[in-house]
């Protein structure tokens, strides 16, 4: 254990570590946490390699400071000092980490051993932390940011080992949207279970996120795959992959622009996927989506008041589900998409150079 044992009673969900408001909330909703680095029974500490800020965090406080790295890097510090944890304020999100097992605490069930080099997949909104180098090696023009410092992991934390056979910069990438092809593979596979090939449009294909959940839907029986992406670069990084049928360039904000595109593309879609960082894109993805049909929500971005008003609005009978980053083997099944799919591969490699 560390220097001194706490004496107040650990929560599993991490509640003993919730500053304020005090027994008032889960860490997640709290305003500030606890990070100090002597552990709870249940707890384990991670000497921290590198964060990973979620895509629509980052592009909030881009557009904030007008790319300027050092007013972002700025932000980021003070939000960490201010919270102790990474959880934007303005979009609730965080991201993920990567590093190394420091200690653990006699009581834990993560299975972590000391020095094992792992990836956090639980959210940097929601986890103590600390960063003591004033992430000096990070010019905040990018989601990445080397860092040192220490995070704490709760006793209902989820944390995967790094594999040996990804670099891990590519598995970061990879367990940072793990979630979203394993939420897919699951409704695509409940289609495929009723005899069904479903048509899958996935917005924001060319992204992590996006590619990953292309590739999900062809292993898991997907029909027609449509990805929608904004710009002609977009598009172009999708063309002879094998991810899409169709590829079209459409504003996903736009509610028929999108829904005219899908439908010339082979839609409406049985099921959309939305991976956008941009806010705005619940009634297009509702009247992209055939009537019985499901949505999945992967942006942090998303409305979730408006998009369940805008179905209603539109009288449209649809599934909605919201991706909580969380499914049973996700993270395994997702480096497994990495190692057997070359063209979502490169896809994601191409973003280390």
């Amino acid at each position: 254990m560390g220097d001194s044992v706490p004496d107040t009673p650990s929560s599993p969900v991490g509640l003993h570590r919730v500053l304020e408001p005090a027994g008032a909330s889960l860490p997640q909703a709290a305003q500030r946490l606890d990070a100090r680095p002597e552990l709870w029974p249940d707890e384990v500490r991670i000497a921290i390699e590198t964060l990973n800020l979620d895509a629509a965090s980052y592009r909030q406080l881009h557009d904030k400071h007008a790319g300027d790295g050092l007013a972002i890097r700025a932000e980021v510090l003070d939000i960490v000092a201010t919270r102790g944890k990474m959880q934007n304020p303005v979009t609730g999100s965080g991201g993920m980490l990567i590093g190394t097992v420091e200690e653990v605490g006699p009581e834990s069930t993560l299975g972590l051993a000391p020095g094992d080099r792992v990836a956090t997949l639980v959210s940097l909104s929601l986890t103590p932390l600390v960063v003591t180098d004033g992430l000096e090696r990070w010019d905040g023009t990018e989601e990445r940011i080397p860092a040192a410092g220490h995070a704490i992991l709760f006793g209902r934390s989820i944390a995967a080992k790094l594999p040996d056979d990804l670099s891990p910069e590519l598995a970061l990438m990879v367990m940072d949207v793990c979630g979203a092809p394993a939420l897919v593979s699951r409704v695509v596979g409940e289609y495929a279970a009723r005899g069904q090939a479903p048509t899958v449009a996935v917005l924001g294909g060319a992204g992590k996120s996006g590619s990953l959940s292309l590739a999900a839907a062809a292993a898991s029986g997907a029909g027609k795959r449509i990805a929608v992406v904004p710009v002609e670069r977009e598009a172009a990084l999708l063309e002879g992959t094998g991810l899409a049928d169709e590829v079209v360039i459409a504003d996903a904000r736009s509610p028929l622009g999108l829904s005219e595109a899908v439908a010339a593309a082979g839609g409406p879609a049985d099921i959309t996927v939305v991976c956008v960082d941009v806010p705005g894109c619940e009634q297009p993805a509702i009247l992209s989506t055939a009537q019985g049909g499901t949505i999945i929500f992967f942006s942090m971005a998303t409305n979730f008041a408006a998009a369940a008003l805008g179905a209603e609005g539109v009288a449209a009978d649809v599934r909605m589900l919201v991706g909580n980053g969380y499914v049973p083997g996700h993270a395994a099944y997702a480096l497994d998409l990495i190692r057997g799919n070359a063209a979502v591969r490169a896809l994601f490699e191409s973003r280390l150079n």
